[in-house]
C-alpha cells in the first residue's frame, strides 16, 4: 500500500492553517524548517490576473530520490505504507551534506536555524495516522482542500490527475499525490 495526499487547489484560499497546524502539532520552532508549505502562484495581468495556491509537503514518493541520495542511509521509506521517514540522529546536517535537498524537485526536506540542523520533514503524522486519524495538515484545512489516505483509494475517489498549476509531476520519482487543478482562465499570458 502506499499512501498519499489529495490537494484541491479549486478549494485552498492559502490561509496557512495547514502550516500552522503541522508546525504547532510537531513542534517545529519559527524559522525556516516548514513540513508543510504553501506557495502563491500569480499569472496574467488586468484584465485577467490568475491566483492559484499549492500546498505542499513530502509526496513520499514511489522511488524517492533523497533515499538514495543520503550517504548515511538516514531515510528509509516503510514497506507497509510507503511512508518515507527520516532518522535524524543519522543526519549528517546541514552544514555537512544537504543531499536529500539537492535531489528532491518538492524541497521537502527541511532543516532548521540552528548549527548543522538535522534534517526534517513530513512524516504524514505517523502517531495520527496509527492510531486511525487523518494528518494534522488535512484535519486543520477548514476548506477542506486536503485529504490522504491509500492513493488506489483517492484515485477512486477523487479521480488520478497529477498535474496542477504550479506542481510538475516527476515519472521517475512518482510523488503519491493526486490533485483538483484550478483552471486557468483563456487569454493567461504565462
Amino acid at each position: 500500500m502506499q499512501l498519499a495526499f489529495y490537494f484541491d487547489q479549486t478549494r485552498c484560499t492559502g490561509c496557512y492553517a495547514c502550516v500552522v497546524a503541522c508546525k504547532d502539532w510537531h513542534d517545529v520552532p519559527a524559522g525556516p524548517a516548514s513540513w508543510m508549505r504553501v506557495t502563491t502562484i500569480e499569472k496574467g495581468k488586468y484584465p485577467h490576473p490568475f491566483v492559484a495556491f499549492m500546498a505542499a509537503a513530502c509526496y513520499h514518493c514511489t522511488h524517492p530520490a533523497c533515499i538514495p541520495a543520503c550517504p548515511v542511509d538516514a531515510m528509509t521509506k516503510r514497506d507497509e505504507d510507503g511512508i518515507v521517514v527520516v532518522d535524524r540522529g543519522l543526519c549528517l546536517g546541514k552544514d555537512s551534506c544537504q543531499r536529500c535537498l539537492e535531489v528532491c524537485p518538492y524541497k521537502a526536506p527541511q532543516f532548521g536555524a540552528e548549527e548543522n540542523a538535522k534534517m526534517e520533514k513530513c512524516d504524514f503524522c505517523l502517531e495520527r495516522w496509527a492510531e486511525g486519524k487523518a494528518p494534522i495538515c488535512v484535519a486543520g484545512c477548514p476548506m477542506r482542500a486536503l485529504d490522504a489516505g491509500p492513493l488506489e483509494d483517492l484515485q477512486a475517489k477523487y479521480g488520478g490527475a497529477h498535474h496542477a498549476v504550479g506542481f510538475t509531476y516527476k515519472t521517475k520519482i512518482r510523488p503519491a499525490v493526486i490533485f483538483k487543478p484550478k483552471s486557468e482562465p483563456a487569454g493567461i499570458a504565462h
